[in-house]
């Protein structure tokens, strides 16, 4: 079996909070979101074996405890994401996966299987504009994916599962319905960043989350990551 390739990071402490973890990049995304970090993990190939990928891990076993499968999108490589993801369980990893949610099924069978410990997964944007924003139709496979999140959460199968929502200005007006369908979850705002927009500063993205009345984690290229609990009205 084969993998398309995007990168490897042999220790890594940003990737997973509070742990150090290797990441496993995988090539190949089909959503064209305007803002995408990692434009250059949308396409491409570069296959390499599976065993390969196996070994990278293994290398860093001495130095870091759990191993992070991003992107792209790691979920389009559904067989190679769920043998690397059992191989890294053997070696005694914890797995986590950041994930856009479009592909269900795959994070369906990691749950079924406890081949995963933590989830990190993308909430773009409301419902109504997500197919838009993602150039494909996307909204009813992701709502499946978080309700597949909640459910392994709630039932003990899913040790860690985070929201993820890139806030842009002027579109503040849609978290409230965003921290809605996520309730239950860890919920972490991340300061939008791209070419023709003025990001958010820590201070606007507080106050945008300030109505939710709930702790969330605020991450900017200024503070890096940070609590925020608008009861006390305070970031750490």
């Amino acid at each position: 079996m084969y993998v398309n390739f995007g990168g490897f990071v042999p220790i890594s402490t940003v990737d997973w909070r509070g742990r150090a973890a290797c990441t496993v990049f995988l090539r190949g995304c089909p959503a064209r979101c305007f803002y995408c970090h990692n434009v250059a993990l949308q396409g491409g190939e570069d296959l390499r074996p599976v065993d390969e990928v196996v070994a990278m891990i293994r290398s860093s076993r001495p130095v870091a405890g759990a191993v992070v499968f991003s992107g792209g999108e790691p979920t389009l490589q559904g067989p190679a994401l769920i043998r690397l993801a059992a191989a890294a369980r053997g070696m005694g990893l914890s797995v986590g996966l950041h994930t856009n949610g479009i592909f269900p099924g795959v994070i369906e069978a990691l749950l079924r299987e406890r081949l995963v410990d933590m989830i990190a997964l993308d909430i773009k944007t409301t419902w109504e504009r997500y197919d838009d924003l993602l150039e494909l139709t996307a909204a009813d496979a992701v709502k499946r994916s978080l309700a597949l999140c909640k459910e392994a959460k709630a039932d003990g199968s899913l040790g860690t599962c985070e929201i993820v929502t890139t806030l842009f200005r002027g579109r503040e007006g849609d978290l409230p319905t965003i921290a809605e369908a996520a309730r239950g979850l860890d919920l972490v705002l991340q300061q939008g960043v791209t070419a023709g927009y003025v990001p958010l500063s820590r201070q606007e993205i507080e106050a945008a989350a300030a109505p939710l009345g709930q702790k969330v984690r605020i991450r900017t290229r200024e503070d890096g990551e940070v609590g925020y609990d608008p009861e006390q009205n305070t970031s750490p």
